[in-house]
């Protein structure tokens, strides 16, 4: 059974992250989705053409984060960087159009990570990418980092969400943590491969089992924890936050102690952006209070939402109350 918490204590936690103000760093992308028909193969490949009917953007990566945190009732600076260009200029466009704030993002000379899905009747028949994954210059370094430290004094939370695009260089996370930290913020981390051992001092360590057990070299035992105090020692994090798919989650404390949190999705439809979800969830429900445990069981509601809806969806505090009062049969 999942970990209980009462309606009372969540519907008041959902009513103070309303209050909060979270701070995001990492890569922003901008999501181009082409949808329509295939009626022919081209003479020129041995490959469908595609008439496009429909084309839809939509906010990725880190700005996704953003809009799960806009959708909780909260407010939020991105920290990020876009390219001097068309992709930048829409995706500053539809932050400041959903009530998010894009004073932080660092114009830089490379091109805004765009990725565009090209579909077909519900099938994805291709996807490419436009970026530049290199680390950021030590002179983007510095800006970005100015970034952070005019945002901090706004934040209740701090959130580094890395997909590997070069944003979150080691130099970046040891400011970010270091400064959140001299304000005792909770500071919630979605890692990546790359720079996976540089999160020391993070309040919530948030990889899925795959991304951990390949960092580890070695293969994680939840039913037998005792080498987990090793993981910590290595990783220097206050928790471990375990995505598990359709297992739900399991949240892991440096002294041991494993607590599983079962999912509580009814219908699953599209797991893209739950762990977005999760991610601005954990760092709202920490500013407004929440034990870390309760943190995650709130996050693990609202990703229970979030996979019944069609591609990287928002989730709002209202739903997360209406999947409470489903899962425990209340009017």
């Amino acid at each position: 059974m999942t970990p209980f918490i009462q309606r009372e204590r969540l519907a008041a936690l959902l009513a103070a992250g309303r209050h909060q103000h979270v701070v995001i760093v990492g890569d922003a992308m901008l999501d181009v989705y082409l949808r329509g028909d295939v009626d022919r193969i081209s003479p020129e490949a041995p490959v469908p053409v595609v008439r496009v009917r429909d084309r839809k953007l939509a906010l990725g990566g880190a700005a996704n984060v953003a809009q799960n945190v806009a959708a909780l009732g909260a407010g939020c600076d991105l920290v990020a960087v876009v390219g001097n260009d068309r992709a930048g200029a829409t995706l500053r466009e539809r932050l400041d159009a959903g009530a998010m704030e894009s004073r932080s993002l660092v114009t830089v000379s490379r091109p805004t990570t765009t990725k565009t899905r090209v579909m077909a009747r519900s099938q994805q028949l291709v996807r490419f990418d436009e970026e530049d994954d290199a680390d950021l210059a030590p002179e983007e370094v510095s800006r970005v980092l100015a970034a952070i430290e005019h945002a901090l004094p706004h934040a209740t939370a701090l959130v580094l969400e890395d997909y590997n695009k070069g944003v979150l260089v080691p130099a970046v996370i040891a400011g970010a943590i270091a400064l959140a930290r001299a304000r005792k913020l909770p500071v919630v981390v979605d890692p990546k491969f790359r720079n996976f051992f540089a999160y020391r001092g993070a309040t919530v360590f948030k990889p899925n089992r795959r991304e951990l057990e390949s960092a580890l070299g070695a293969a994680v035992d939840l039913d037998h924890p005792a080498a987990l105090p090793d993981t910590f020692a290595r990783l220097g994090v206050e928790h471990l936050l375990l995505t598990l798919g359709e297992r739900g989650m399991a949240l892991v404390s440096a002294d041991g102690v494993v607590h599983r949190v079962p999912t509580t999705a009814r219908e699953v439809y599209d797991v893209v952006g739950a762990g977005d979800t999760v991610t601005a969830y954990l760092a709202a429900m920490l500013a407004a209070g929440a034990s870390t445990l309760e943190a995650a069981v709130v996050a693990n509601y609202a990703a229970g939402v979030e996979v019944g809806k069609l591609g990287a969806a928002t989730v709002t505090p209202d739903e997360v109350l209406e999947a409470f009062d489903a899962l425990h049969g209340l009017p």
